[in-house]
């Protein structure tokens, strides 16, 4: 929070390239918050992800989401980081969870990351974990 009590988020910016990989190969991406934040707003629109915020239940709203866009649950990735993703990390039928996430969340995820949450995790995940080559793929 700065001297005006505005919040502020570090994160990377080459985390970018890893959201214009998933639309490259259409494999749709969204933003599920239990926050209502322009800082969340604003990030989402940077990186063109649709989000859904303010959810209270995110196990609900997920599957919500997933009639409406016909996703099987089973089929779904979600990168959680604290408690309140636990439900849907247990829901889906692959995880992930950044380094510094709660301890309990990193017991449940499918892929336990090197990097911290704000440095390009999805990068690390579509590079690392799913050795996509972003070259090769023809975006670079």
């Amino acid at each position: 929070v700065n001297q005006d009590g505005v919040e502020m988020v570090a994160c990377s910016r080459s985390e970018g390239h890893a959201f214009e990989v998933l639309r490259h190969l259409k494999i749709p991406a969204f933003f599920l918050s239990t926050e209502v934040n322009p800082v969340v707003t604003e990030r989402a629109k940077k990186l063109k992800v649709p989000v859904i915020q303010g959810s209270s239940d995110k196990v609900k709203d997920l599957k919500k989401l997933a009639k409406k866009e016909g996703y099987d649950l089973k089929k779904v990735l979600f990168v959680g980081n604290d408690l309140n993703d636990y439900h849907v990390m247990k829901l889906v039928g692959y995880s992930a969870s950044p380094s510094d996430a709660h301890k309990r969340v990193k017991e449940i995820s499918t892929f336990k990351l090197n990097r911290k949450g704000g440095e390009a995790v999805m990068r690390e995940l579509l590079e690392e974990v799913f050795q996509l080559d972003f070259v090769k793929i023809g975006l670079y």
